[in-house]
């Protein structure tokens, strides 16, 4: 499989030329070095879940048409879960196949506590899809992680989904925290797409 195009298309999104430079050895080889990320889309998320979500079955099958296009490209899959108590099932829409990679966490950060970094090491990872639940929370604290060991992230901003909080009395909509998060990510620690842009740059891949 040709990965050279997926590769240098990320890099030219993310504006990493310098980077480029200097990965343009290891891009010319057949080993792929983007992998999907899917946090945390669980049943408690959902409709009579612990902690339902604005919309969560929307992000759920955009994060759904993200797996179908990795997955038919043969490209690195990585489903993360939080451990919870009850409902800690991946929702059917993003269900793990047998050989996809599984990380357990406790924390939101997706990295710490788990051999993610590890995992990402050896099989020669640089670029992260990241998708999942909650914008605010886990998504957010992996994202700024990921950005902050080096690795060139995008983040799905339709396969994101959080709920309202509340500070000091006043409650925020789900729809400011999702998208002041998202605004807070952009440039800084990544670059914010929707899923059919993603979705378009995976497919042109050979």
């Amino acid at each position: 499989m040709n990965t050279k195009p997926i590769i240098l298309l990320l890099f030219v999104l993310l504006g990493g030329q310098q980077m480029l430079a200097q990965k343009q050895q290891k891009a010319e080889t057949p080993r792929d070095h983007t992998a999907l990320v899917l946090i945390d889309i669980q049943m408690f998320y959902f409709k009579h879940g612990q902690m339902p979500l604005h919309n969560p079955e929307k992000a759920s099958k955009k994060a759904g048409k993200l797996l179908h296009a990795f997955r038919s490209k043969d490209l690195e899959v990585i489903h993360v879960r939080h451990a919870a108590g009850a409902n800690v099932q991946i929702h059917p829409d993003v269900a793990p196949e047998e050989g996809e990679k599984m990380i357990t966490k406790r924390k939101a950060n997706s990295f710490a506590g788990t051999d993610m970094a590890s995992y990402l090491e050896n099989k020669g990872i640089t670029h992260l899809v990241i998708a999942g639940m909650m914008t605010h929370m886990c998504v957010e604290a992996t994202t700024r992680a990921a950005s902050d060991m080096g690795y060139q992230v995008i983040v799905a901003s339709d396969a994101c989904a959080t709920r309202d909080i509340t500070y000091q009395e006043e409650t925020i909509p789900s729809r400011h925290v999702h998208l002041s998060t998202l605004s807070s990510l952009e440039g800084s620690y990544g670059t914010v797409l929707p899923t059919e842009k993603i979705k378009a740059m995976i497919e042109k891949t050979e």
